[in-house]
């Protein structure tokens, strides 16, 4: 079975090898499209074919010598257009215009482009037979007129700020993108590098920037210094209340304590008067009661309970005639005693 594979092999070979002689053979690499032209043809027209052929391969084309081939690269390329041209000394390529206020600005530009594989044969037939005519052919003249369009509507000073370089930039993508994709090309990026002035302008321009940098930050300062004694006034207020709150508070505390001292010193006057009161009536009672008959009778008894016991002795009196007895009336002399203690006690209460 493998001998009969193998003669079969062999005689395919064979029978091919005069066929592959008599034809064209064209590759392509791996970031290569390949584009046909026929210069004669048996069939089929003449010229540049539409067809596009895909990269990294191989096509046989019959008759031989009928027929020319042509590569372009399909990887990212990137056009430099800088101060200083590598190899050619003294040569600037980069792009110069005026800015909308009138100055002159120099600024190197890089574009970032590839060719669309589809439109090869288009490319083959408008511009060029190499990737290196696109460029120099299309891309790079484009770019000059339309980067410059993008730019020159920017003023001096927004070439300081990035974001309306950016801004500018993609404008620029967006005018080439416009411009250039119709004819096969892709621009991914436009890229603003380096720019430069007039020297004496840059000079000016700097001085301007850096008196501009320093008011920012004293403005910036100010603003810190205004936040901050903001911040301590409002600390300061938050004090102060927190004092007045406190004092408040212990004044309410103060007025409390004297109204419910008041109020104690009050009841407890109160009370002692109404027992005054209360005494001095009964006091008064007793001596109503004290003054009838019970009171002087009541006398008589405490009288007579003091003199219970004791030895009563009666002494004579008169003059040198003689003695002479007299009497005494126990009953009168009881009778102004109580009437006498009774007046006292009645005065020493009131």
């Amino acid at each position: 079975m493998k001998r009969m594979d193998l003669r079969m092999l062999g005689l395919f070979v064979l029978l091919a090898l005069p066929v592959v002689q008599g034809c064209a053979c064209h590759s392509t690499e791996a970031n290569e499209v390949g584009v046909l032209t026929r210069k004669f043809t048996v069939m089929g027209s003449r010229g540049v074919q539409p067809e596009t052929y895909a990269p990294g391969a191989t096509y046989f084309f019959f008759p031989p010598f009928s027929t020319d081939w042509d590569t372009f690269e399909t990887k990212l390329q990137n056009l430099r257009m800088s101060a200083k041209v590598e190899g050619e000394k003294g040569r600037t390529d980069d792009i110069e215009f005026k800015t909308v206020d009138g100055n002159d600005i120099a600024v190197d530009v890089t574009v970032a482009w590839r060719i669309d594989p589809a439109k090869a044969p288009h490319l083959m037939q408008k511009v060029g037979r190499t990737t290196l005519d696109v460029e120099n052919r299309l891309v790079r003249p484009a770019t000059r007129a339309l980067v410059r369009d993008a730019l020159n509507v920017l003023r001096s000073e927004d070439f300081y700020t990035a974001d309306k370089r950016f801004a500018a930039a993609e404008t620029a993508r967006k005018l080439l993108e416009d411009a250039l994709l119709p004819e096969g090309v892709i621009v991914e990026q436009v890229i603003l590098q380096e720019h430069r002035f007039n020297p004496e302008y840059e000079k000016v321009i700097r001085e301007k920037k850096l008196a501009e940098q320093t008011a920012e930050k004293l403005r910036s300062e100010a603003q810190a210094a205004a936040e901050e004694a903001k911040r301590n006034l409002e600390s300061a207020k938050g004090t102060v209340s927190q004092k007045i709150a406190q004092a408040q508070g212990e004044l309410e505390q103060t007025k409390l304590g004297a109204d419910a001292e008041l109020v104690r010193a009050t009841n407890e006057a109160t009370a002692i008067l109404k027992e005054a009161e209360a005494k001095s009536k009964g006091i008064a009672k007793e001596n109503e009661a004290m003054a009838g008959a019970g009171g002087r009778t009541m006398v008589k008894m405490r009288i007579a309970e003091a003199l219970m016991g004791k030895q009563i002795i009666f002494m004579p009196s008169g003059g040198r005639s003689g003695a002479t007895l007299q009497t005494m009336d126990m009953n009168q002399i009881l009778t102004q005693y109580s009437t006498s203690k009774a007046t006292q006690t009645s005065r020493n209460q009131e």
